[in-house]
C-alpha cells in the first residue's frame, strides 16, 4: 500500500511538471492532490460520461469538503487536452497555496488591513493588486473563488514574486467572508463610483479594515455594497471615469499608508 501511494505521488508530480504547474490530470493524480494539498486547486472539470465510479465519487466528496468548484462538462471540453491521459478529470491549480480565512484571523495583527477583490478577472490586474498590497504593507489579499481570476503563472509574474510574500485568501462566498470579518471587528469599506464619501475623508487608522474593490466591468456587487460600513469614491474632475481597477486600488491602499505615516504616535 505504501509503495502504491509513492507511485501515485510520483505520477502527480510528473503531471504537474509536464503542465508547468497549472493543471493536474487523471483520476488518481487529482485524487492525491486533493488529499495532499487541496488549497492549491482552483477548479476541477469532470466529464459527463463518468458514471458509477468510486474514485469520481471520492473526488466530488473531497472537493465539496474543501469548497472547491467542480463542474461536469461535455467530453468535447477535453479536446484541448487530448495528448494527456486525463481520464475525463482535470484540476486547475495555482502556483502557490491559498491561505485559509479562519487561520489568518488567528494570527492577524492588530489593525489588520485586507484588500478584497470582488470579481477581478484579468490576471494582470490581479498580479498588480498583489504587488501593490505588499508594497503598501497590507496583511492579506482576499478573493472569491467563483468570481475572481485564480492565481496563475501570469498572476505570479505580474506580481513580480509578491504573491509569495502575502497570504492570498480564497473564499467560496465573498459576502459571507466579509460578514465573518464584521463579526471579528473588521470595518468593511467598499469602493464605488457613486460612493457616499470621498476616499480621503475616512479615517482608516486604529481599526481592522477590509477594503473591497470591484471587477473590471461590474464593480462591487450590490450585496456587498449593502453590507459595507462605508462606501468610498475617487473624485473625478470630469465625466471621463476610466481609472484602471488596479490603479484605483493603489490610490485607496496608499491613502491608508499616508494616514498611518502622518498619524501622531501615542506616547506610552
Amino acid at each position: 500500500m505504501y509503495r502504491f501511494r509513492i507511485l501515485l505521488m510520483m505520477l502527480l508530480l510528473k503531471c504537474m511538471d509536464n503542465m508547468n504547474n497549472d493543471l493536474i490530470y487523471g483520476k488518481n493524480s487529482v485524487l492525491e492532490a486533493l488529499k495532499a494539498n487541496s488549497r492549491r486547486i482552483n477548479k476541477i472539470l469532470l466529464s459527463k460520461n463518468l458514471h458509477n465510479d468510486p474514485k469520481i465519487d471520492e473526488i466530488i466528496e473531497l472537493a465539496k469538503k474543501s469548497k472547491i468548484v467542480f463542474q461536469f462538462v461535455p467530453k468535447e471540453k477535453f479536446n484541448d487536452y487530448r495528448e494527456y491521459t486525463h481520464q475525463g478529470v482535470i484540476a486547475f491549480v495555482s502556483p502557490v497555496e491559498y491561505a485559509d480565512l479562519d487561520a489568518f484571523l488567528k494570527i492577524a495583527p492588530k489593525n489588520a488591513k485586507i484588500i478584497a477583490l470582488d470579481g477581478v478577472q484579468d490576471p494582470h490586474n490581479f498580479g498588480s493588486f498583489i504587488r501593490t498590497a505588499v508594497c503598501a504593507g497590507f496583511d492579506a489579499v482576499m478573493i472569491s473563488q467563483r468570481k475572481n481570476s485564480p492565481i496563475t503563472p501570469t498572476v505570479e509574474k505580474t506580481s513580480a514574486g509578491a504573491v509569495n510574500l502575502i497570504p492570498v485568501i480564497s473564499v467560496n462566498s465573498l459576502s459571507s467572508a466579509l460578514e465573518k470579518l464584521k463579526r471579528h471587528a473588521y470595518w468593511i469599506i467598499a469602493s464605488d463610483a457613486k460612493g457616499k464619501d470621498n476616499y480621503f475623508n475616512i479615517d482608516y487608522t486604529n481599526m481592522n479594515i477590509a477594503l473591497v474593490v470591484g471587477g473590471e466591468d461590474s464593480g462591487v456587487s450590490k450585496t456587498i455594497l449593502n453590507l459595507a460600513d462605508f462606501t468610498v469614491k475617487i473624485p473625478m474632475n470630469n465625466e471621463f471615469n476610466s481609472l484602471n481597477v488596479s490603479n484605483a486600488a493603489a490610490i485607496l491602499m496608499y491613502e491608508v499608508v499616508k494616514q498611518y505615516s502622518i498619524k501622531p504616535k501615542k506616547i506610552v
